[in-house]
């Protein structure tokens, strides 16, 4: 299918539409797999190798700084290149990353590891953009539903990721590596299968596609000299604003609980298989619920959505605080509602991004985005280590709920603005 035939033809552009969000399913499954490592793991080996809590948030810290970088780099080379050669390059980035990693806990060697986090994290905000991809030939109606099919199709690999913790280290330990970095080894391969999905079958590229029917367009009201027809390039800032908002304050109340969550469990006696399970509902609570959501945000619309994402982390923060140190099912419950609330916070805060940009600068700014997006998950894994080393897991548990709360009034100013101005307009 050439790009030519596919901007020429509606019919094309569907299928190739159907055929982008197959090879997004196809490579989410494996970044889910690549992603668990990480979450799961990283804070105890850190506190292994490092010693002490005060460490334990340094490895999320280090891959969602990492991951920074990636997101700007992937949507730089997105915007200009398309999606295959970014997301791609962002995927094949991370697995070499988890490769260092292993080499790093092989080798007992804290600084190798410092890198090789910092490496890995590319996966990480790669397998976030990958939610875009799956957006570029969508219309308005369809943007919500197109996000949440390219993230309920990495619960498969993220819930299975954290349930294969032990199996993974018996097989490093077979190997003579370290039983923490045996997760690790899964990551290394589920991303660069991920990557190479993407560079082998995400042809032709929709974004570039995307760009094409839209210089078409243009050029075809430039020649009949409709001036109501010529795409205005033009990006609305408060609704970016808005949406960077929803994404930062989600992802940094989610990042900073579940990562001291593994450390908090192991204090009070849980097993690695314990961790396992609640990670790996936390994971599927965060994903599974996607193509629910993505409806839901295209029915009811952002607003809504974010209020709900903004009452129940709050909630989840407030479970968190009172859960019985005892009790894995209150634990869990409260895990599975903070992997919720960012779930709806990350599709709706998508959305308004998406709504707020044109195909001209789209992928720039959801790059954009997207590094302080992880720069508020390096910000979330470093508090969080510094808070319950000082204090406990249940102040921190108050602190996400406190953060949570301020989604509400931050969307609900932003709808009566944007109402004030549709009535400015009309008048």
């Amino acid at each position: 299918m050439e790009l030519e035939q596919v901007v020429h033809s509606p019919e094309a552009q569907r299928q190739l539409y159907k055929r982008s969000l197959l090879v997004v399913i196809m490579s989410q499954i494996f970044g889910g797999a690549g992603l668990a490592a990480g979450v799961t793991v990283g804070a105890l080996l850190a506190k292994e190798m490092l010693g002490g809590e005060s460490y334990a948030g340094v490895p999320a810290a280090l891959f969602t700084l990492g991951s920074a970088l990636a997101a700007f780099l992937v949507g730089r080379i997105s915007q200009k290149s398309g999606r295959r050669y970014g997301l791609s390059l962002g995927f094949i980035a991370g697995g070499i990353g988890a490769i260092g990693v292993i080499l790093a806990a092989t080798m007992g060697n804290v600084f190798l590891l410092f890198v090789s986090l910092f490496i890995y994290g590319a996966g990480t905000s790669t397998n976030l953009q990958a939610r875009y991809a799956g957006t570029d030939l969508a219309n308005e109606k369809q943007r919500a539903t197109a996000i949440s099919i390219a993230m309920v199709s990495t619960t498969f690999g993220a819930v299975a990721g954290p349930n294969l913790v032990e199996p993974m280290g018996e097989v490093a330990l077979a190997l003579g590596i370290p039983a923490l970095a045996g997760p690790f080894i899964l990551a290394a391969v589920a991303y660069l299968l991920a990557g190479l999905t993407f560079l082998i079958f995400l042809r032709p590229d929709p974004f570039l596609v995307a760009k094409a029917i839209a210089a078409e367009h243009e050029k075809q009201a430039l020649e009949k000299k409709d001036a109501r027809k010529v795409v205005q390039h033009t990006v609305n800032r408060t609704g970016v604003l808005a949406g960077a908002a929803v994404l930062i304050l989600s992802h940094f109340v989610m990042v900073a609980v579940m990562t001291m969550t593994p450390v908090h469990m192991q204090n009070h006696g849980s097993g690695l298989s314990a961790v396992g399970m609640v990670i790996g509902f936390h994971i599927a609570a965060m994903y599974l619920p996607s193509l629910g959501t993505g409806i839901l945000v295209d029915k009811l619309g952002r607003t809504f959505m974010v209020i709900a994402s903004g009452i129940i982390l709050s909630i989840a923060g407030l479970m968190a605080a009172f859960a019985p140190t005892e009790s894995l099912f209150w634990l869990t419950f409260a895990l599975i509602l903070l992997g919720l609330g960012w779930n709806f916070g990350l599709i709706s805060g998508t959305a308004i991004i998406i709504d707020s940009t044109d195909i001209k600068t789209r992928a720039k700014t959801q790059g954009s985005v997207d590094v302080w997006v992880a720069i508020s998950g390096t910000a979330g894994s470093l508090l969080s280590g510094i808070i319950v080393g000082n204090s406990s897991y249940a102040v921190l548990g108050f602190v996400g709920m406190y953060l949570s709360l301020l989604l509400i009034p931050v969307i609900i100013w932003v709808h009566v603005k944007g109402r004030s101005k549709e009535v400015a307009e009309v008048i």
